[in-house]
């Protein structure tokens, strides 16, 4: 028997355990599937807007590996963090170790101001309404008129129609029941989502940017004068060029027809959502020792793909800053991690120690190759991955390992949440919304998943 541990029970993580069953050269496979948080799915989870019903429904699909008699859920175990398990500790229970732990940390600014209160990452907000149990409660109070959201991927947008969406239309999920207060209390009436770079080079969907145009109560304002900066613009427009990417052709269009008409105003309780491009953050502004606004640097583009500086600045009245220009991994204690790349070094998804593969430790997902590509981007990374521990399972099944990981774990002093945990978490989240009058309502904190995943009442 092949005895694998798969840390991290988001996407990555199941996809590979889904892999090693699929494969046949190795009939006899226990996967062990843990994770720091008492719940599955990952940024499934905690990640996917709540608006964003068919994106979350693939829930359904993780779930239905990780109910696989051949798979076993164990949450609420820490891996490299203290009291938890080390690289060196899971070598000595599983044959081998695939590490799925994703890119957990934000890019800074970089610039002066970034520490002030009201100056916070996307991943922060996110987390918080997404009911994370990490986020600090009452986090995001949104007495805020203005907010500026820096960057201009999918990320981005979701956390500016959070912003812009009213409280009715988020109670219909599963927000937790303080955030989705907080919203409905919200003052903020203006967000701007600000790139440096042109709208050719945006990272969002078209998907995702017509339903900003699509929400009930809110304007978009776009720049038509920032638009026709963007070499690729005219060309969209129909004069002579290079032809241009599909994605790119699309979101042109959109924006172009939200120029045409911008509003100037934001009439009573309307919101109004600004699209800007070629402004660079220089400094956050301060006043009575919260963030006041954003001082951003006039961009154009520089003929070679980048942009320019060009002297001229423009301040953004803004009381609450959210940032949203990439993530990067975090090193994990006890594993090689390279620092600019912000990734474990590997071949084909095989943990390499001083210059060579490391037997029986593997990596998959963005800690293998970074945050990019999609969700389904995860499914042939982890086959790759899979691939390469299979062909070195000859020699990883010869290793004596512990025939009870789990009584190990309990030895050691932790206390695992296994399947059935998940599903009592699952059960009291269902009867909160009861209770609410609503469907089921997140959990949002610690104390209350592990209450309720012990069958405990708060």
């Amino acid at each position: 028997m092949l005895r694998v541990a798969v840390v991290g029970s988001g996407p990555s993580g199941v996809y590979t355990a889904q892999a090693l069953l699929e494969q046949s050269r190795v009939p006899d496979v226990r996967v062990h599937v843990l994770d720091r948080l008492p719940t599955p799915y990952g940024l499934v989870r905690y990640g996917v807007a709540p608006d964003h019903e068919k994106i979350k429904s693939l829930q359904s699909s993780l779930r239905a590996v990780l109910e696989d008699d051949r798979i076993t859920f164990v949450g609420h175990v820490g891996v490299g963090d203290e009291g938890g398990l080390s690289p060196a500790r899971l070598k000595e229970l599983y044959h081998a170790v695939v590490y799925c732990v994703g890119a957990a940390e934000d890019r800074p600014l970089a610039v002066p101001g970034e520490g002030l209160p009201g100056s916070c990452s996307a991943t922060e907000f996110v987390s918080w309404y997404s009911a994370h149990p990490d986020a600090a409660a009452g986090a995001f109070a949104l007495r805020a008129r203005s907010a500026v959201v820096v960057g201009v991927g999918n990320v981005a947008v979701d956390v500016a129609r959070i912003l812009a969406r009213g409280a009715a239309e988020l109670r219909g999920t599963d927000v937790p029941r303080a955030a989705l207060d907080a919203l409905g209390a919200s003052r903020v009436r203006e967000v701007h989502i600000v790139g440096r770079r042109g709208p050719s080079q945006a990272r969002f969907t078209t998907k995702e940017l017509r339903e900003l145009g699509a929400l009930p109560g809110a304007r978009i304002a776009v720049d038509g004068a920032e638009l026709a900066l963007d070499p690729a613009y005219a060309v969209a427009a129909g004069r002579p060029g290079a032809p241009l990417p599909a994605v790119v052709r699309r979101n042109l269009d959109v924006l172009r027809g939200w120029a045409t008409d911008p509003p100037s105003t934001t009439a009573g309780q309307e919101r109004r959502i600004r699209l800007r491009f070629f402004l660079r953050p220089v400094e956050l502004l301060e006043r009575d020792g919260r963030v006041a606004g954003v001082r951003f640097a006039r961009t154009a583009p520089d003929g070679a793909g980048g942009v320019r500086d060009t002297g001229v600045y423009e301040d953004v009245e803004a009381q609450l800053v959210l940032r949203a220009v990439g993530y990067r991994g975090t090193p994990l204690p006890g594993l090689p991690f390279d620092p600019v790349r912000g990734t474990v070094p590997h071949l084909a998804g095989r943990v390499v120690r001083d210059g060579a593969a490391s037997p029986g430790e593997y990596v998959a997902g963005w800690i293998k190759r970074g945050p990019t590509g999609v969700i389904g981007s995860n499914r042939s990374c982890a086959k790759e991955t899979v691939a390469s521990l299979i062909e070195d399972a000859p020699l990883l099944v010869g290793r004596e390992v512990s025939a009870d990981p789990l009584g190990a774990l309990r030895a050691q002093g932790l206390r695992p949440v296994e399947w059935d945990g998940w599903l009592s978490i699952e059960r009291a989240e269902s009867a909160l919304g009861r209770s609410l009058g609503r469907g089921p309502v997140k959990i949002p904190d610690w104390s209350g998943l592990l209450d309720a995943a012990r069958g405990e009442s708060r």
